[in-house]
């Protein structure tokens, strides 16, 4: 399994400098009083992966007020391939970050996922099922994401293709060229498929590893049924890819007037909508109550886990940002103990150090106050 055996942060929010060591593979907790930093910290290790971090934020955001030097975050990592040191630190000038893997810059944010496979929970989530699809679709790329690393780069590439189209079509100075936007539209198109196709193989596995129930994650944590709806998701395994494409690629061309107006593409998996339905009940998971949806979340970032651990024999290292106190004391019980037998590093925030009583004997625990972390 991969964890973190260290972890170092400075000017990072509100931290000067904030040093987390002896940390073992099992659960560390964090906890204090709202505002001290617990969630900076959570906030500091996901960005040890590729994308924004758990709050999706500007870089420049991140940066500590008072601070003189660009952010940065260095862990020590231990992984199949032995103690890797891998950083990220904020790059002013350019305003993107650095990402170092042994001391050797990285080409792409993508190196990252070779080493460490980080998944998150946090109380901004609550909304998932009741807000847009495109935050659905984000939560979804990222589980995917951790299954097939190019899926990232496909999403990117295909946001950039729909990008340049939506340029070329609103600019009036420019006649607009057939051939560009065939080529473009062609680009779009194959593209957009193979991220749909990603989605849906992601899924089916998904199903299979909540059927499985190995770990025994339901009825503590109730099923969920995951459909991707769109276009391409409702023709894919109908029909052949190539006639999709054929037809959506044939959409693109028809439908340039009325994006020229509108912007983006009318059509294509950045439309597409992640449905969720709580299997217990048959009901969609919008009409669920805030605990089921709650429920369910973390069933299906449990499911997750466990697919990871079967399939790359390392669970990814969860981070659960104030999840227990939301928790009845049977469920927060369960959720731990199926922690430990996946055998994840687990870091968990809270405000009350008695909501982590139940956790394994070897968690480690600190407390924080307004930018200090003290070790127990």
């Amino acid at each position: 399994m991969s964890f973190l055996r260290t972890v170092r942060l400075s000017d990072f929010r509100n931290y000067e400098a904030a040093d987390l060591h002896d940390l073992g593979r099992g659960f560390v907790v964090l906890y204090g009083s709202n505002g001290a930093g617990k969630t900076n910290v959570l906030e500091a290790v996901s960005l040890l992966s590729p994308g924004r971090g758990l709050r999706n934020t500007k870089l420049s955001e991140i940066q500590r007020q008072e601070g003189h030097s660009p952010w940065t975050v260095f862990a020590q990592c231990a992984s199949t391939y032995g103690d890797i040191p891998i950083g990220t630190a904020y790059d002013i000038g350019r305003d993107k970050r650095q990402i170092n893997i042994k001391g050797v810059p990285a080409k792409a944010q993508t190196a990252l996922s070779d080493y460490l496979n980080i998944i998150w929970v946090t109380p901004q989530m609550d909304g998932l099922f009741l807000g847009g699809a495109s935050e659905r679709r984000r939560f979804l790329d990222r589980l995917v994401f951790a299954k097939d690393a190019a899926h990232s780069g496909r999403v990117r590439r295909y946001e950039n293709l729909i990008y340049e189209r939506s340029k070329l079509l609103k600019n009036e100075d420019i006649p607009n060229d057939p051939v560009w936007l065939d080529s473009l539209e062609a680009q779009i198109a194959e593209t957009g498929i193979a991220i749909a196709a990603s989605r849906l193989d992601y899924i089916e596995r998904l199903r299979h590893a909540i059927s499985e129930n190995t770990l025994n994650i339901t009825p503590v944590f109730p099923t969920a049924a995951l459909t991707m709806t769109g276009f391409i998701e409702d023709s894919l395994g109908k029909i052949p890819a190539l006639e999709i494409e054929k037809k959506f690629k044939n959409h693109l061309k028809n439908a340039r007037d009325i994006d020229a107006i509108q912007g983006g593409a009318s059509l294509g998996p950045h439309r597409s909508d992640l449905k969720v339905t709580f299997v217990p009940k048959n009901m969609d998971a919008a009409n669920c109550s805030t605990g089921e949806q709650k429920a369910l979340l973390l069933g299906i970032v449990l499911a997750h886990c466990w697919l990871i651990k079967q399939e790359n024999d390392a669970a990814p290292i969860c981070l659960l940002d104030e999840v227990a106190a939301h928790l009845d004391p049977q469920r927060r019980k369960s959720l731990y103990a199926v922690l430990e037998n996946m055998e994840a590093q687990v870091w968990l925030t809270g405000t009350d150090r008695n909501l982590f009583e139940d956790t394994p004997k070897q968690t480690r625990f600190f407390k924080v106050e307004r930018g200090q972390i003290y070790p127990e």
